[in-house]
């Protein structure tokens, strides 16, 4: 077996299991990353240096398809009502066919660190099939120190197979696409995708059952830190804005996506950002547009001009979910530590389709657990197949369910707790729509977000005269200079307001269903904070 790259020799492929490879290339950088893509026929170049690849049938994450092992490890404290299980068994079974499936192979390996601070982070080492995949992983996890390397142990170990195809009754899956856990021997297996950012997500959600035992909240969020130190965090499901807000020009950021929030502050579990990028433009977002038009970007599933080689933004053709991965020193203004204090305000960020929802309201401490456990956004039509004319509502509690191994009440309690101890101010923003629902109103205008996000960061929007929204019971601003005033109560954007009040006690009703599953295990206050039905009725 050929060996290629700087490694621990003593804790090499072979310890975990693999045997009778061609070869394995290990700690490639971009540029020896990019020459293997694009000899192997993996992608092509952009005019500005991006690389650009295609994923196959697979354009998003494919939730139905990942597995934990149930076992003593995780029998009492994994959220069995929110994961899926396999077996001890069907997962060595899994695991012996994919040490056979890699013979022969040329893998890439990339040893990395989850998380930016040393005392949390978990070390990891990623075995790719793909040149572009070990350069995705490469730049959405933080890189070691050269001189780190050559004794780098991995505590944490995936092996991502694409040519891999799951047998469903021998590995006890749905598909041939699979995404298998082990926390007990801490490794992943990831075939029959090539959808990237399934590795990126596997360390995350390894990362939200380990923490919380540490003290630490895992959160499915953006940060940045004003000049002052004034650090926010953003919470937010995809395609509501974490990435674009997070990159303001006037702050710094910390990271775009997944963060611990511990005793001594934040902390960015990742090294890059990872952008939706259908309809990016520099002159709304100039920072992640000029990040994903230079070399060491990686783009998925944008089209390119067959003549010129630029990129359209504007092109869903293959799927809206477009994306691009770019290291985080790509960003100008971006925290080289990626670490700050504890946060002074909290955003969750709704995409609302309905168009009923405010463009900002001030939350309650017992609001804000509301709406963090019901993590509300809304899908609208052709976003996914099967959707139908109308928004459809999407909750996803802790605006992560999908990566949460342990229960909902678990990081929701952490979340209050934290809030509590350091006197958080809290924020709903919806980045949705208004003067109407999807396929009536228009999207909330990108710079009225930005002047009431600045206003609550700044402290300035605590001092404006607020309303009880009748509908969600929440405070929203009267006023604000720079913003037009009708935005900021949506019935006054609604040409018919008996469809307005219909929409928002519809809305409403979504909501209150949504929560009857976790009312067992909040308290009274945090119960009473739910958007009353009642209320909408006077």
């Amino acid at each position: 077996m050929q060996e290629t790259g700087v490694h621990n020799g003593a804790h090499g492929a072979d310890k975990f299991g693999l045997k009778n490879l061609k070869g394995v290339y290990w700690n490639f950088g971009a540029p020896q990353l990019y020459e293997h893509a694009l000899q192997n026929g993996e992608a092509v170049l952009s005019a500005d240096g991006a690389l650009c690849a295609d994923t196959g049938v697979f354009t998003g994450r494919s939730p139905k398809d990942k597995f934990t092992v149930r076992d003593a490890t995780t029998e009492n404290t994994m959220w069995w009502g929110g994961n899926q299980s396999i077996t001890a068994e069907q997962f060595e079974t899994l695991y012996q066919d994919f040490i056979k499936h890699a013979e022969g192979m040329q893998l890439f390996a990339q040893d990395l660190y989850g998380g930016a601070d040393p005392t949390f982070q978990i070390k990891t080492r990623v075995f790719t099939e793909l040149a572009w995949h070990s350069l995705f992983i490469r730049t959405l996890l933080r890189r070691p120190e050269q001189a780190d390397l050559a004794s780098f142990v991995p505590e944490l170990t995936i092996i991502d197979l694409p040519s891999f195809r799951a047998d469903p009754k021998r590995h006890g899956c749905r598909s041939e696409n699979v995404v298998a856990i082990d926390f007990a021997r801490r490794i992943v297996l990831i075939g029959g995708t090539q959808y990237a950012g399934e590795m990126k997500k596997s360390v995350f959600t390894t990362l939200n059952y380990y923490l919380p035992e540490r003290g630490v909240m895992p959160m499915h969020c953006s940060a940045n830190v004003g000049p002052d130190g004034d650090a926010a965090i953003f919470f937010g499901l995809s395609g509501t804005g974490k990435t674009t807000l997070s990159a303001d020009p006037n702050r710094t950021l910390i990271g775009d996506d997944e963060h611990g929030w511990g005793k001594d502050g934040i902390f960015n579990f990742e090294g890059g950002c990872y952008a939706k990028c259908i309809k990016l433009s520099p002159e709304a977002e100039p920072e992640i547009f000029a990040a994903s038009n230079m070399f060491g970007a990686v783009l998925e599933n944008v089209v390119l001009d067959e003549v010129t080689r630029k990129p359209d933004f504007d092109d869903g053709s293959k799927t809206e979910n477009t994306r691009s991965a770019y290291p985080l020193e790509s960003i100008p203004n971006a925290s080289r530590t990626g670490r700050t204090g504890h946060p002074k305000n909290v955003v969750m960020l709704a995409a609302d389709a309905f168009g009923v929802m405010p463009p900002i309201a001030k939350l309650t401490p017992a609001q804000a657990m509301y709406h963090f456990l019901s993590g509300y956004t809304a899908k609208v039509a052709g976003t996914e197949r099967g959707l139908g004319n109308d928004p459809e509502p999407e909750f996803s509690t802790c605006f992560g369910s999908p990566f949460l191994p342990r229960d909902p009440s678990v990081y929701g309690n952490m979340l209050r707790d934290l809030i509590a101890k350091h006197d958080v101010d809290c924020w709903v923003v919806n980045t949705g729509w208004t003067g109407g629902k999807y396929g009536t109103g228009h999207r909330m205008p990108i710079k009225v977000t930005r002047a009431l996000l600045t206003a609550a960061l700044n402290g300035s929007l605590r001092n404006a005269q607020f309303r009880t929204d009748k509908y969600f019971g929440f405070a929203v601003p009267t006023a604000l200079d720079g913003v037009p005033s009708d935005i900021l109560d949506p019935v006054n954007t609604w040409a018919d307001k008996a469809e307005f009040d219909a929409t928002a006690r519809k809305l409403v009703g979504m909501f209150q269903k949504n929560f009857a599953k976790f009312e067992a295990q909040v308290d009274a206050e945090v119960r009473a904070a739910a958007p009353d039905v009642k209320m909408a009725a006077e």
